[in-house]
């Protein structure tokens, strides 16, 4: 039985005791056990675990506080962000402890990191520990522990909390799925075929052929000793030299080509199943036979909603469950807006629009792009004219109405009313807008630091009163320098300022309408 392995096992096909078919090893054959290492001889699998673990470990991680109303506030003094972003351990990056686990997570369907503690209980390192010599020991239905056989044969014995555990797909709820185990006969037929494509070009791109002899061989020896002396003359160094043939022999090749073989095709639906098996878009692995200009955006689309964010959720529920508590409002996040950094046209569209439609601020933007804050641009744009929201609430539009106001119409059979009646009421409402604005801005300034905030307040606030009351600007300078002198000396009063503010503002309003 096992003289019965074929020749074509080696190289040489030397079965003697002096060859080396005794000294290589027995290749898997179709169906045989393939592992995550093994597997890696596929380079479409070693371009989908590549693109997966380098699309998780590249994001940023965030840290943050979130409010009653969905304000995130930015955590960067908290141990977690320190494991995560900075230093999971003494001897890796967050990039490299990232995209180990995320290797480890997408060829076997687990990755394990030891937590480990100091004195007070911190968290202070991530320990990889490698799946393949990490067990599960069930302890009961709901309750197992980890057993960790390190490098110098000692075995580690951890409890859950001791264990930073990403799962994949599990049948359990506790182990879960191995891609490579699950998918071994597609990834057998898939290496066969790449065995026999090395094994067909190491034969000069050529199928064997044969020899017709019109006599006869004496016996059996001679016939063997002719084929290996042709053989020899014919490898190695003497390949591709003229053969010469006595005594009528004739040389016939074998037609078989690749094509007959259906070896391409059987190569290209290999990688098509491997991309499928890890759910990639064919054309991030280096397969673009169907690809095209339009289909690739798209993919490239899919790839973040349907690829990457699953693993990125998986990653953020693990860690909240690992280290944060139930009733904490701390979270954790990998956007994936940082995906845009290498696409500049990209980036300045999602600015673009986000500005100009009020939903992000300019400073923001700046600090997407690593740069620095600006005085005056924390504030979103109205998407109408473009000016800040807080000094637009009340601008009349290009037909004189004020916003949220019902359009003037005449009654029908009535006597029109006195337009000098009709210029007070709309510069005393004008004006009773605008002081209901300063007020109300004035009151959320008061505190520590007061006076200067109320003084750049007011360098601002006269161009809006100018273009609300439609009045100079030397107007509404002296009228907002006369409210900041009234607020030093009074300490604030707001209920006197209103009165002040409505009187002098209406005063103003009709000086500008006169």
């Amino acid at each position: 039985m096992f003289l019965s392995i074929r020749a074509e096992a080696s190289e040489s096909g030397d079965r003697s005791p002096w060859g080396n078919f005794w000294f290589e090893p027995v290749p898997a054959r179709v169906g045989g056990p393939i592992t995550s290492e093994s597997a890696l001889q596929l380079t479409a699998v070693y371009a989908c675990v590549r693109v997966l673990a380098e699309g998780v470990s590249t994001l940023p991680f965030m840290l943050y506080r979130e409010g009653e109303d969905g304000a995130k506030e930015r955590m960067r003094d908290h141990g977690l962000y320190r494991l995560f972003a900075r230093r999971p351990n003494k001897f890796q990056n967050p990039m490299e402890f990232r995209e180990m686990m995320q290797g480890h997570l997408a060829l076997r369907g687990n990755a394990y990191a030891h937590i480990v503690t100091s004195r007070r209980g911190d968290v202070t390192d991530l320990i990889p520990m490698h799946p393949d010599r990490t067990t599960i020991e069930m302890l009961s239905d709901t309750n197992w522990r980890f057993r960790y056989r390190q490098l110098d044969g000692t075995e580690l014995v951890l409890t859950r909390g001791e264990v930073f555990h990403l799962r994949g797909l599990s049948g359990d709820g506790v182990c879960g799925y191995s891609p490579i185990q699950c998918a071994r006969k597609a990834l057998s037929a898939g290496i066969a075929a790449q065995d026999y494509g090395m094994r067909f070009f190491l034969n000069d791109a050529r199928p064997p052929g044969w020899i017709e002899y019109p006599g006869q061989f004496k016996d059996d020896e001679q016939r063997r000793l002719f084929r290996d002396r042709y053989q020899e003359q014919q490898s190695g160094m003497n390949r591709h030299k003229v053969a010469i043939f006595d005594l009528g022999m004739k040389f016939h090749e074998v037609k078989v080509s690749n094509d007959d073989a259906q070896f391409i095709e059987t190569r290209k639906f290999s990688i098509s199943e491997i991309a499928r098996l890890f759910r990639v878009p064919p054309h991030m692995i280096g397969d673009l036979e169907r690809a095209t200009f339009s289909n690739i955006e798209q993919q490239a689309l899919e790839y973040v909603t349907n690829t990457l964010r699953p693993w990125l959720v998986r990653w953020e529920e693990a860690i909240r469950y690992t280290f944060l508590e139930e009733d904490t409002d701390l979270n954790v996040e990998f956007p994936v807006t940082a995906l845009l950094r290498g696409d500049a046209q990209a980036r300045s569209t999602y600015y673009h629009n986000g500005i100009l439609d009020g939903w992000m601020t300019r400073n923001e933007a700046r600090v997407m792009e690593s740069l620095n804050p600006l005085d005056g641009l924390d504030e979103p744009l109205r998407p109408l004219n473009m000016v800040e929201e807080s000094e637009a609430e009340d601008l009349p539009d290009q037909t004189g109405q004020q916003p949220n106001e019902p359009p003037a119409t005449e009654p029908p059979d009535q006597v029109k009313p006195d337009p000098d009646a009709r210029l007070v009421a709309l510069s005393t409402a004008t004006a009773a807008r605008v002081t209901r604005k300063e007020i109300t801005s004035l009151q959320r300034l008061v505190g520590e630091g007061w006076q200067e905030k109320v003084a750049a307040f007011y360098d601002k606030h006269a161009a809006f009163v100018a273009a609300a009351l439609n009045v100079p600007r030397e107007w509404a300078d002296n009228y907002c320098a006369a409210q900041l002198r009234y607020m030093v000396d009074n300490n604030p009063e707001f209920s006197e300022l209103e009165a002040l503010t409505a009187s002098r503002l209406e005063r103003l309003a009709l000086w500008g309408k006169v």
